[in-house]
């Protein structure tokens, strides 16, 4: 069986009287596909935060790659990829500026590494465009470059396909299955709820409750 990547035992956090996420608890295993899918405001950016360590919880316990969240946050953002729901592009600069300022970041510093990573998203023809200049679809495949030229074993993306046209949705998720045949596990929110069907398993929030994490059939059965 293979390895538990994230584990949460409930896992909480509240803002002053409000619950943004209420007692959480699943586990993922490496190469899985997971969507956390729900409407906005359900409380599924404020967990993958806590997961990241970019929010402490308020109660609850969580581990990312058998890292602690509340005590070694650094290493697990060393260790991850994150595509945030708006993702910081700086628009003056190229799509390869923009990779290699980002990979600098994560002490990647090899044009050979750079390409490649370009490469696996079907950016190449186009790392010459200002980021400000590139649609959305295009940009978003920049970000996930971004989120992957460290080469992660774990990726977290906050609704990635938000606002990008079917056939863009489509691209996405294709490259997500392609990162994932490479051993890839990724957590993908979402409000979407036809894109449960691309994924291995589905949690659905509401209003800061995980109601149920299965297999889309299972889910179906059990609707």
């Amino acid at each position: 069986m293979a390895e538990v990547v994230i584990r949460c035992q409930e896992l909480t956090k509240r803002f002053g009287q409000f619950t943004a996420v209420d007692r959480v608890s699943f586990e993922i295993r490496a190469g899985e596909v997971i969507g956390y899918l729900g409407p906005n405001g359900s409380g599924k950016t404020t967990t993958i935060r806590m997961l990241l360590g970019l929010l402490a919880a308020s109660s609850g316990s969580a581990s990312v790659l058998g890292l602690d969240i509340q005590r070694e946050t650094e290493a697990i953002r060393a260790r991850v990829g994150y595509m945030s729901q708006k993702f910081a592009l700086y628009d003056e600069l190229s799509g390869w500026e923009n990779l290699s300022f980002y990979a600098g970041v994560y002490g990647v510093r090899e044009p050979g590494r750079l390409q490649e990573t370009l490469a696996r998203v079907g950016m190449l023809g186009r790392e010459g465009d200002k980021a400000g200049a590139l649609p959305l679809g295009w940009r978003q495949r920049l970000a996930l470059a971004i989120a992957i030229v460290h080469r992660p074993t774990l990726l977290f993306l906050d609704e990635p396909t938000s606002g990008v046209d079917p056939l863009a949705r489509q691209a996405f998720w294709d490259m997500i299955y392609t990162l994932a045949e490479e051993g890839i596990t990724a957590f993908v929110t979402t409000h979407y709820m036809d894109e449960a069907e691309f994924c291995g398993r589905v949690g659905i929030m509401r209003r800061g409750r995980l109601l149920a994490m299965d297999t889309p059939t299972a889910l179906r059965r059990g609707a």
